[in-house]
């Protein structure tokens, strides 16, 4: 099994599509986003600070072509856009901005406080084939995920990969888009695809499993409007998304 660095490598324009980053057999979008990151960054600027994508057509795993477009090149920042190609489909589009999260330093404010949850012991760890979800999540195999489900649309929990490799930059996009749709706990079919993801890494994270809020702010009958957020072992705000998905309500 390979591991989330060497799953999301790209070389020369071209990637593989790793199955075990899948739901229901479609490669997960944070992977994707993460993915096009690495093809993203420079020597000069190494950390996505920013990510926006739109997904246009899920993508099969295998190989896929990824062409980046650099739109600025600046001294501490720059831009690039970023297509990953399948079959002669574009299947997701992202803009990124670029830089150096070591250079950023510590925050001097923030008011993101993280959330109390329960105890990372207590919790069970999600299964690959949750009961009621109808998907095989077949990258949970990967990740150690707990869930602690704080109310109506609010997820908390933990997670943290099963090899024990640390998070990065590049991984931080991966885990603003790990945790089960917010709208979870409002019934719904499992089937819940991302139309838009629009993430901010905000630090590299301390070693040891991440925090994650993940809730809803509205949910309509077709469309969910979600946040996540993540903070590292330290308590220290590390990444945040939004994200756009279509919702199947109960029938």
């Amino acid at each position: 099994m390979a591991g989330f660095a060497e799953a999301t490598a790209v070389e020369e324009g071209e990637a593989l599509l790793d199955p075990q980053w899948t739901v229901g057999g479609r490669p997960n979008g944070g992977y994707l986003l993460a993915l096009l990151a690495r093809a993203a960054v420079t020597a000069a600027h190494p950390h996505p600070l920013s990510a926006s994508a739109v997904y246009l057509s899920p993508p099969e795993p295998g190989p896929a072509s990824v062409a980046v477009e650099t739109l600025r090149e600046g001294r501490s920042v720059s831009q690039a856009r970023v297509r990953l190609t399948q079959k002669d489909r574009t299947c997701v589009e992202a803009l990124f901005t670029l830089g150096d999260l070591a250079a950023a330093g510590e925050p001097r404010f923030t008011a993101a406080e993280p959330p109390a949850v329960a105890d990372r012991e207590t919790l069970a760890r999600t299964p690959v084939e949750p009961p009621g979800a109808g998907v095989r999540i077949t990258m949970l195999e990967m990740v150690d995920q707990r869930i602690d489900f704080a109310g109506p649309g609010d997820l908390r929990g933990w997670l943290s990969f099963d090899d024990g490799a640390p998070f990065d930059a590049f991984s931080l996009l991966y885990a603003v888009d790990a945790f089960p749709p917010a709208s979870f706990t409002l019934g719904g079919s499992g089937w819940t695809p991302t139309l838009e993801l629009t993430a901010y890494v905000r630090g590299l994270p301390a070693p040891g499993p991440l925090r994650v809020r993940q809730y809803a702010r509205m949910v309509t009958d077709g469309q969910l409007d979600q946040v996540c957020e993540v903070w590292d072992s330290t308590g220290r705000p590390v990444a945040q998304a939004t994200q756009l998905a279509i919702y199947r309500r109960p029938s």
